[in-house]
């Protein structure tokens, strides 16, 4: 295991390396950052000013180099909008973002694997089409669509959460439920054919028969041979869900990192976006490790050579 963990977090910078380069070639081929900064009064000095700090008069893969020598020193340039250094601005609000994520990601586990445990049991019954059709239905539902019907219905109609925002735990309600409904059909289905696969097992098939009751078969038996599939789907989402936040966050004015990546994106404030695209992209490595952990934790037969 220790091998293997080993072997993962080598593979960290390369992986890094190769999302700052699409990050930094798309952000500098799409729009020039002085144009979209500056506004129509600048001079010409504060532009060529502009520029030089930027490194724009040099050839791309010049400019990448510059900014991979400065990375290697901590050093992610300047914030545009800001006026400080871009690195510590993203951490200010990388809290928000792990506090809507962790509680979007628990609540589509747990709810997810909960209803696929009960949409098996109860194979071909009404919970099981209900369970069924509700998920196949929320995966064709974008989640900005269901964030503002969210937010017209419980904020705006019913008067009982509030539209936008960070605060109490009521304002983490709705967003964290649209970010958790991006997930949660996928971890119903794939509970249900996973539980529907190991219920027949003969091991199960022998707990019946000594007498355990449903609930320890389904506890002890099945859902620990069957919850695998799911653990692999979630390392698989990681990405998707990142990137799903980074829309909830801007329907519901999250204070987080993806609400700052669009405004960052709008105002051509490089140094911020890759600064951010770098921390979300260690986040989801690691996530994808510690997956792998959990699995070979859960399943003894798995091991991590």
């Amino acid at each position: 295991m220790i091998r293997h963990i080993l072997r993962r977090l080598l593979t960290i910078p390369l992986t890094l390396l190769l999302v700052a380069f699409v990050a930094f070639i798309v952000l500098r081929v799409t729009g020039d950052p002085v144009e979209i900064f500056l506004d129509i009064n600048a001079t010409e000095e504060q532009r060529q000013i502009l520029t030089a700090r930027l490194h724009l008069d040099d050839p791309l893969l010049v400019q990448f180099a510059l900014f991979i020598r400065d990375v290697l020193h901590g050093d992610f340039g300047t914030s545009l909008q800001f006026g400080t250094a871009a690195m510590p601005v993203v951490f200010e609000r990388l809290g928000a973002t792990i506090q809507l994520v962790s509680v979007a990601l628990t609540l589509a586990f747990v709810l997810g694997v909960g209803a696929g445990i009960v949409a098996a049991i109860w194979k071909d019954g009404l919970a099981d089409f209900t369970l069924s059709g509700l998920a196949v239905a929320g995966q064709s539902m974008p989640s900005f669509w269901l964030g503002i019907l969210l937010i017209q219905f419980f904020a705006l109609h019913l008067h009982w959460l509030p539209t936008s925002g960070t605060g109490g735990l009521e304002h983490l309600v709705l967003p964290a439920v649209t970010l958790a409904t991006f997930l949660l059909p996928n971890f119903i289905l794939i509970t249900r054919a996973a539980v529907l696969e190991t219920v027949n097992e003969l091991y199960v098939t022998t707990a019946r028969a000594k007498g355990a009751s449903e609930a320890i078969v389904v506890l002890r038996h099945v859902l620990p041979n069957a919850i695998n599939p799911v653990l692999s789907f979630l390392g698989l989402q990681m990405g998707r869900l990142m990137g799903g936040s980074i829309i909830t966050e801007a329907i519901f004015a999250w204070p987080g990192v993806g609400s700052l990546i669009i405004k960052s994106i709008f105002q051509r404030d490089v140094p911020i976006v890759l600064a951010a695209i770098f921390v979300m992209s260690i986040a989801i490595v690691l996530a994808n490790l510690l997956v792998d952990l959990l699995q070979s934790a859960v399943d003894p037969r798995i091991r991590l050579d």
